[in-house]
């Protein structure tokens, strides 16, 4: 007797401070992953060399 497939539950999406998770889609063997998408919290400046005396 084979066994109906298992199906994850609908997951809603994740947000914090400075991260979105995302659930994606199960693929043909049944794994769901979930994909992260980061926003950068750090400023990064253009670096100038300091004036000579």
């Amino acid at each position: 007797m084979s066994e109906p497939k298992k199906e994850r539950p609908v997951v809603p999406e994740g947000e914090s401070r400075f991260l979105i998770t995302r659930q994606m889609k199960a693929n043909e063997k049944g794994y769901v992953g979930y994909e992260t998408q980061w926003e950068s919290f750090q400023k990064e400046v253009k670096y100038e060399t300091p004036k000579k005396p």
